[in-house]
């Protein structure tokens, strides 16, 4: 269903994640409308990439549990370390990597489909603690065009990483573009 609505919406593929690349964090921008959802499956499938994503592990159990897992789903554990302490939502994802061979990772930075200025910052560190890159997923609405255009190996220099991200996706344009915007924070 998700590749006939992706062709039937006139989408193409442009480029795609290099075959040697098992980790990564792919980067999932704009995210603007409901159908970002239903063409951006449309191009996973299309691309038959194994997609995973993060959930509370509280999600996982009946009546989700089944649907959740073949979504793609990983449930991150956020219980106390051995020393006690709570893991932070970095930490735990960090150590999905740990576990698995092979993990695509997608998170959506913006972390909502309304217009904001300030991305969430997590997936940047995820990829730092990981020693994993970053992906540069796309999908722009004004070309019909989708893909995995660009890979970015972070240096620990926050803000040289991100103003490269930032100038990636400075010229995408989301379904919505009214609510897309870049990390106003950092200086393009």
């Amino acid at each position: 269903m998700f590749i006939w609505l992706f062709k039937l919406g006139g989408w193409k593929i442009t480029h795609y994640l290099p075959e040697h690349i098992k980790k990564c964090v792919i980067i999932a921008a704009p995210h603007t409308g409901n159908w970002d959802f239903m063409y951006g499956m449309g191009a996973i499938k299309a691309m038959k990439l194994k997609m995973r994503f993060t959930i509370k592990k509280e999600w996982i159990k009946f009546p989700f549990k089944t649907l959740m897992y073949r979504l793609g789903a990983l449930p991150i554990d956020r219980t106390q370390n051995a020393d006690g302490t709570k893991k932070g939502t970095v930490e735990a994802i960090a150590e999905l990597f740990e576990k698995h061979n092979e993990i695509l990772l997608l998170i959506t930075p913006e972390g909502t489909r309304s217009k904001v200025e300030k991305w969430k910052t997590g997936f940047y560190y995820v990829a730092l603690k990981a020693k994993v890159p970053l992906a540069l997923g796309f999908m722009d609405y004004a070309k019909h065009e989708c893909g995995i255009d660009k890979i970015i190996y972070p240096t620990g220099d926050f803000y040289r990483d991100m103003k490269e991200i930032m100038d990636f996706y400075s010229t995408k344009t989301g379904k919505n573009p009214q609510n897309f915007s870049i990390d106003t924070s950092i200086s393009v």
